[in-house]
Protein backbone atom coordinates (compact mmCIF):
# COMPACT_ATOMS: atom_id res chain seq x y z
CA UNK A 1 0.00 0.00 0.00
CA UNK A 2 3.06 2.15 0.30
CA UNK A 3 3.57 2.19 -3.32
CA UNK A 4 -0.12 4.04 -3.89
CA UNK A 5 0.05 6.16 -0.64
CA UNK A 6 0.60 9.18 -2.91
CA UNK A 7 -2.13 8.38 -4.98
CA UNK A 8 -4.77 7.67 -2.63
CA UNK A 9 -4.30 11.40 -0.90
CA UNK A 10 -5.21 13.17 -4.19
CA UNK A 11 -8.50 15.01 -4.77
CA UNK A 12 -8.17 13.82 -8.56
CA UNK A 13 -8.29 9.79 -7.15
CA UNK A 14 -10.88 10.70 -4.11
CA UNK A 15 -13.50 12.03 -7.03
CA UNK A 16 -12.67 9.35 -9.05
CA UNK A 17 -13.76 7.17 -6.43
CA UNK A 18 -16.62 9.25 -5.68
CA UNK A 19 -15.58 10.61 -2.43
CA UNK A 20 -14.93 14.25 -0.87
CA UNK A 21 -11.40 15.87 0.38
CA UNK A 22 -7.89 14.82 -0.60
CA UNK A 23 -5.55 17.35 -1.65
CA UNK A 24 -4.80 19.41 -4.87
CA UNK A 25 -1.45 18.91 -5.55
CA UNK A 26 1.31 18.43 -8.59
CA UNK A 27 0.39 14.88 -7.99
CA UNK A 28 -3.33 15.08 -8.14
CA UNK A 29 -2.95 17.34 -11.61
CA UNK A 30 -0.59 13.98 -12.76
CA UNK A 31 -3.77 12.14 -12.06
CA UNK A 32 -5.99 14.24 -13.77
CA UNK A 33 -3.61 14.37 -16.87
CA UNK A 34 -3.23 10.42 -16.65
CA UNK A 35 -7.46 9.92 -17.20
CA UNK A 36 -8.29 12.72 -19.23
CA UNK A 37 -9.49 11.38 -22.78
CA UNK A 38 -8.69 7.88 -21.52
CA UNK A 39 -11.48 5.26 -23.71
CA UNK A 40 -10.23 2.43 -23.11
CA UNK A 41 -7.55 0.62 -20.85
CA UNK A 42 -5.89 -3.03 -20.73
CA UNK A 43 -4.48 -4.62 -18.25
CA UNK A 44 -3.20 -8.25 -17.52
CA UNK A 45 -4.81 -10.71 -15.18
CA UNK A 46 -2.82 -9.71 -12.01
CA UNK A 47 -3.34 -6.05 -11.69
CA UNK A 48 -7.32 -7.43 -12.07
CA UNK A 49 -6.85 -9.71 -9.51
CA UNK A 50 -8.16 -12.61 -7.92
CA UNK A 51 -5.13 -15.09 -8.25
CA UNK A 52 -3.88 -17.43 -10.87
CA UNK A 53 -5.37 -20.25 -12.97
CA UNK A 54 -9.32 -20.22 -13.20
CA UNK A 55 -10.93 -18.04 -12.49
CA UNK A 56 -13.06 -17.40 -8.92
CA UNK A 57 -16.51 -15.96 -10.68
CA UNK A 58 -16.84 -13.97 -7.33
CA UNK A 59 -13.90 -11.96 -7.76
CA UNK A 60 -14.74 -8.81 -9.14
CA UNK A 61 -11.75 -6.59 -8.74
CA UNK A 62 -9.91 -4.58 -6.04
CA UNK A 63 -11.95 -1.71 -5.94
CA UNK A 64 -15.75 -2.21 -4.84
CA UNK A 65 -18.92 -2.25 -6.69
CA UNK A 66 -17.69 1.08 -9.24
CA UNK A 67 -14.63 0.61 -10.22
CA UNK A 68 -12.38 4.34 -10.62
CA UNK A 69 -11.96 3.22 -14.62
CA UNK A 70 -15.55 4.32 -15.84
CA UNK A 71 -14.61 3.00 -19.34
CA UNK A 72 -14.04 -0.37 -21.25
CA UNK A 73 -10.99 -2.53 -19.55
CA UNK A 74 -9.37 -5.10 -21.59
CA UNK A 75 -7.84 -7.88 -18.86
CA UNK A 76 -4.99 -10.33 -20.66
CA UNK A 77 -5.73 -13.62 -19.25
CA UNK A 78 -5.10 -17.55 -20.26
CA UNK A 79 -8.81 -18.09 -18.65
CA UNK A 80 -11.79 -16.87 -20.37
CA UNK A 81 -14.03 -15.77 -18.49
CA UNK A 82 -18.06 -13.61 -19.51
CA UNK A 83 -17.19 -10.21 -19.48
CA UNK A 84 -18.19 -8.18 -16.01
CA UNK A 85 -20.16 -5.47 -16.35
CA UNK A 86 -19.80 -3.06 -13.06
CA UNK A 87 -21.26 0.16 -11.95
CA UNK A 88 -20.11 3.66 -13.56
CA UNK A 89 -19.97 2.75 -16.96
CA UNK A 90 -16.68 -0.15 -16.26
CA UNK A 91 -17.19 -3.67 -18.46
CA UNK A 92 -14.29 -5.71 -18.30
CA UNK A 93 -13.68 -7.79 -21.02
CA UNK A 94 -11.43 -11.02 -20.63
CA UNK A 95 -8.94 -11.06 -23.48
CA UNK A 96 -7.15 -14.93 -23.76
CA UNK A 97 -5.64 -14.32 -27.63
CA UNK A 98 -3.06 -11.88 -26.45
CA UNK A 99 -1.86 -8.06 -26.41
CA UNK A 100 -2.72 -7.66 -30.39
CA UNK A 101 -6.61 -8.38 -30.13
CA UNK A 102 -7.08 -6.56 -27.01
CA UNK A 103 -5.85 -3.54 -28.46
CA UNK A 104 -7.76 -3.90 -31.47
CA UNK A 105 -10.40 -3.70 -29.22
CA UNK A 106 -9.56 -1.09 -27.08
CA UNK A 107 -9.05 1.01 -30.16
CA UNK A 108 -12.66 -0.24 -31.36
CA UNK A 109 -14.09 0.81 -28.00
CA UNK A 110 -12.13 4.06 -27.48
CA UNK A 111 -12.48 5.92 -30.80
CA UNK A 112 -10.47 8.52 -31.09
CA UNK A 113 -9.68 8.75 -27.41
CA UNK A 114 -6.40 7.51 -25.45
CA UNK A 115 -5.82 3.57 -24.44
CA UNK A 116 -4.31 3.28 -21.20
CA UNK A 117 -1.95 0.19 -20.05
CA UNK A 118 -3.19 -0.07 -16.96
CA UNK A 119 -0.61 -2.24 -15.70
CA UNK A 120 0.85 -4.26 -14.56
CA UNK A 121 4.50 -4.48 -15.16
CA UNK A 122 3.94 -7.67 -17.39
CA UNK A 123 1.94 -5.86 -19.78
CA UNK A 124 3.34 -2.76 -19.94
CA UNK A 125 6.98 -4.69 -20.99
CA UNK A 126 4.68 -6.91 -23.75
CA UNK A 127 3.46 -3.38 -25.39
CA UNK A 128 6.85 -1.81 -24.82
CA UNK A 129 8.58 -4.58 -26.88
CA UNK A 130 5.98 -4.97 -29.34
CA UNK A 131 7.23 -1.49 -30.04
CA UNK A 132 2.88 -0.46 -29.59
CA UNK A 133 3.55 2.48 -26.54
CA UNK A 134 3.99 5.81 -27.39
CA UNK A 135 4.21 7.42 -24.50
CA UNK A 136 5.36 5.45 -20.74
CA UNK A 137 4.29 7.61 -17.62
CA UNK A 138 6.11 6.40 -14.35
CA UNK A 139 5.68 6.89 -10.90
CA UNK A 140 8.34 6.34 -8.56
CA UNK A 141 7.57 6.41 -5.03
CA UNK A 142 10.88 6.54 -2.56
CA UNK A 143 9.92 2.73 -1.33
CA UNK A 144 12.17 -0.70 -1.39
CA UNK A 145 10.19 -3.42 -1.95
CA UNK A 146 12.89 -6.08 -2.10
CA UNK A 147 11.00 -8.16 -4.85
CA UNK A 148 8.73 -7.85 -7.50
CA UNK A 149 8.73 -7.97 -11.54
CA UNK A 150 11.20 -5.10 -12.73
CA UNK A 151 8.68 -3.21 -15.33
CA UNK A 152 11.98 -2.54 -17.97
CA UNK A 153 12.94 -6.32 -17.98
CA UNK A 154 13.27 -7.62 -21.68
CA UNK A 155 11.83 -4.81 -23.19
CA UNK A 156 14.41 -4.43 -25.92
CA UNK A 157 16.20 -1.36 -26.57
CA UNK A 158 13.28 1.38 -26.85
CA UNK A 159 14.27 5.36 -27.35
CA UNK A 160 12.76 7.27 -24.38
CA UNK A 161 12.72 10.74 -24.92
CA UNK A 162 11.90 12.83 -21.64
CA UNK A 163 8.66 15.18 -21.93
CA UNK A 164 7.91 15.93 -17.96
CA UNK A 165 8.74 15.32 -14.55
CA UNK A 166 6.81 16.31 -11.92
CA UNK A 167 8.18 15.82 -8.23
CA UNK A 168 6.48 16.13 -4.58
CA UNK A 169 7.78 14.50 -1.21
CA UNK A 170 5.56 11.56 -2.11
CA UNK A 171 6.59 10.42 -5.74
CA UNK A 172 7.98 11.49 -8.81
CA UNK A 173 6.45 11.78 -11.98
CA UNK A 174 8.32 10.94 -15.35
CA UNK A 175 6.81 11.12 -18.39
CA UNK A 176 8.45 9.64 -21.87
CA UNK A 177 7.66 9.89 -25.32
CA UNK A 178 8.91 6.31 -26.96
CA UNK A 179 10.33 7.14 -30.70
CA UNK A 180 9.40 5.04 -32.66
CA UNK A 181 12.03 4.66 -35.85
Amino acid sequence: MRLHQWLFETASWRQQQGLEGGARTPDSEVVDEVVRGVGAYIMGRRMFGGGDGEWDETWTGWWGEEPPYHAPVFVLTHHSRAALSMRGGTTFTFVTDGIDSALEQARSAAGDRDIVIAGGASAAQQYLAAGMLDELYLHIVPVVLGAGERLLENVGDPTLEPVKVVASPAVTHVKYRIVHQ
